[in-house]
């Protein structure tokens, strides 16, 4: 991509970036359902992932659960470009309520680090911000598909305090050279590792590929692990942030990381990445059967 088309699609995101919340989660609403009823492939990956998953028992609103998610995809799609092009001063004002935060302090307190996993749950972008904020933090990333992509990217998520680390043996280093500082690390739990950077354990009733990298982290740094993710409160109103520590242990196999996810995807089912791929395969031998 040239440095002009760059520089003309940043202005355009930028002045989109100063809608207001409801505005934008407005307009997510109804790309989510364009999305929804123009693409089949689409549509069917997310039926089929919530039938899998069986959540709709577990959720009080069992007949708009589709909807809502359809809807909350749509937000996730607009938000994510708001969040990374405004400003903190703007941002964080957007988080009405942070629970946890007295855990995190306490964390921090001891020293040995702080490993933050938040899974594809409502909006996972403005967890690693509000952090940033307030303390150092460095971020695991997976670079896109698309080249011309990874520019937008830095701009949007190395913001305040946050560096980013990519997903390979230097990123790595970077992430167990912040715990040894103290400071705190983020990641994705539930995204689909590459081959030999995970171990299969059942996730909603079907076996999937889990990184095994926070784990080790864990054990080798002593760091406290937190649960994290950002509630979108309706009508734009803001976020909630919920912050939850696990127990020491409480990730030691890929079998309870995944009922960590799973637990706290069930908290708020409808905002849930339900689209994403979770079942996927690489270059893996086949899973084995559910025990």
């Amino acid at each position: 991509m040239s440095k002009l088309l760059f520089t003309i699609i940043s202005v355009v995101l930028a002045l989109f970036a100063r809608l207001p919340l409801p505005i934008a989660h407005g307009l997510g609403r109804l790309i989510g359902w364009l999305i929804y009823l123009c693409s089949p492939s689409y549509a069917n990956q997310i039926k089929q992932n919530i039938k899998q998953a069986n959540i709709t028992q577990a959720s009080k609103s069992d007949n708009n659960l589709l909807s809502n998610i359809i809807a909350e995809s749509g937000k996730a799609i607009l938000e994510t470009l708001l969040i990374w092009l405004r400003p903190n001063q703007h941002l964080l004002p957007l988080v009405k309520k942070c629970d946890g935060w007295d855990q995190v302090e306490i964390a921090i307190n001891q020293g040995k680090g702080l490993i933050f996993l938040t899974p594809h749950l409502g909006c996972f972008e403005i967890t690693s911000r509000y952090y940033g904020a307030h303390h150092p933090m460095t971020v695991l990333y997976r670079a896109p598909r698309k080249a011309w992509l990874m520019p937008l990217i830095n701009i949007g998520r190395e913001r305040g305090g946050i560096t980013l680390a990519p997903a390979n043996a230097k990123g790595v280093k970077q992430l167990l050279q912040a715990l040894k500082r103290g400071e705190a690390i983020g990641m994705l739990p539930d995204q689909a590792p590459l081959e030999g950077e995970g171990e299969w354990a059942p996730f909603f009733g079907r076996q999937a590929y889990t990184m095994t990298l926070a784990s080790k982290l864990a054990q080798k740094t002593g760091a406290q692990v937190f649960m994290a993710f950002g509630e979108r409160l309706s009508w734009g109103r803001g976020y909630h942030i919920h912050i939850r520590p696990i127990e020491m242990g409480g990730i030691n196999s890929a079998e309870r990381l995944n009922s960590e996810i799973e637990r706290t995807i069930t908290r708020c089912p409808e905002q849930y990445l339900w689209m994403y791929n979770r079942y996927k395969v690489r270059n893996q031998p086949p899973p084995p059967p559910i025990k």
